[in-house]
């Protein structure tokens, strides 16, 4: 619409006798498509640096418009796609409304909670949480360096949500049917070292394995550290098998703390990671890494957005909601 034809509409409206419920009608459509347009101008802004997803050409040409969004066309195989082709956005219909729900998701609701906040289906709601962390999941930290703690934390498996079940069901969530680590427990291992950087994996049940620790653990330790345990044995025939240096804690023998070789840092996250995870009242086991790259995000701006960014929430929300809007795109954007 142009200045004239604006002009003409505003007038219009300031001579109707307008309801406060036309009013708020009128702000919230402004709001959608003023948001609208913020999320599409940012995918714009990855479009110039996405190949096709489907051969990996980089050269394509612009092919007209759909939902909003720029298409191009391959030049190679001759396909068309937008920014979004081949992330875990596409095909995500209502995009006015991700603002206000990542905002729901950084504020901890619960999903009916967040499909009356914005206006969405309970189904809808269920799933755009999985949509945006599985872009997380695929953004790894940096490299572990200096002393790098090591610990793993369980919780009970549980197959919530799943028509069909392998196992008599539980009530209330249930307690395992023996102490401590056992098939019947979901095994996270996760490694921090004093920088506060954080990488964490779900090896399935049972207790770890060296042979599982390898292909997780080996590529994020930079050279020269000095990895922390307890005396579980997976953790020295794995700093053995990829000779790295390591430190056991006797912790059964009442020995937590000797000097700088402790896993307190380590602790902390399997505290502040359980605690939060209470309020969901159990989690899908299927879906624990997408929890356990929800809880890095959270974490690690704790740490990152502190000192006078700290007390501004609204600033902190905002940076948070553009990563993690980031982060569900495949392409850096700087």
């Amino acid at each position: 619409m142009d200045s004239a034809g604006f002009v003409a509409l505003f007038q219009a409206l300031a001579q109707e006798p307008l309801t406060d419920q036309q009013v708020a009608s009128l702000r919230s459509g402004s709001l959608y498509r003023r948001r609208m347009a913020i999320v599409s101008a940012f995918i714009e802004q990855a479009a110039g640096q996405c190949p096709w997803p489907h051969c990996g050409c980089p050269r394509h040409y612009r092919c007209g418009q759909a939902n909003g969004l720029q298409r191009y066309r391959c030049m190679e195989c001759g396909r068309s796609y937008n920014a979004l082709t081949g992330t875990p956005l596409a095909r995500l219909r209502h995009r006015g409304k991700w603002l206000s729900y990542l905002q729901c998701l950084l504020d901890l609701r619960t999903v009916r909670d967040a499909a009356r906040r914005v206006a969405v289906a309970r189904s809808t709601s269920f799933r755009w949480p999985h949509r945006f962390i599985a872009g997380v999941r695929r953004e790894r930290p940096a490299q572990l360096s200096g002393a790098v703690e090591a610990d793993e934390t369980c919780l009970l498996e549980s197959q919530k949500g799943s028509r069909q079940l392998n196992r008599p069901a539980r009530r209330r969530g249930g307690k395992a049917a023996r102490p401590g680590i056992s098939r019947e427990m979901d095994c996270i291992p996760v490694a921090r070292d004093r920088g506060r950087t954080t990488h964490e994996f779900v090896t399935g049940r049972g207790p770890v394995s060296a042979w599982q620790l390898a292909p997780h653990l080996l590529p994020v330790l930079s050279r020269d550290v000095l990895l922390i345990s307890d005396g579980a044995k997976a953790y020295g025939t794995f700093a053995r098998g990829g000779l790295v240096t390591h430190e056991a804690i006797n912790g059964r023998g009442g020995i937590h703390v000797r000097g700088a070789i402790h896993l307190n840092n380590v602790n902390g996250w399997h505290s502040r990671f359980n605690t939060w995870l209470r309020r969901f009242h159990g989690v899908a086991s299927r879906y624990l890494a997408n929890y356990t790259g929800w809880q890095r995000v959270l974490d690690t701006a704790e740490w990152t957005l502190s000192g006078p960014l700290a007390a501004n929430r609204c600033r902190q929300k905002q940076l948070l909601e553009t990563r993690l809007l980031k982060d569900s795109l495949p392409w850096s954007i700087a």
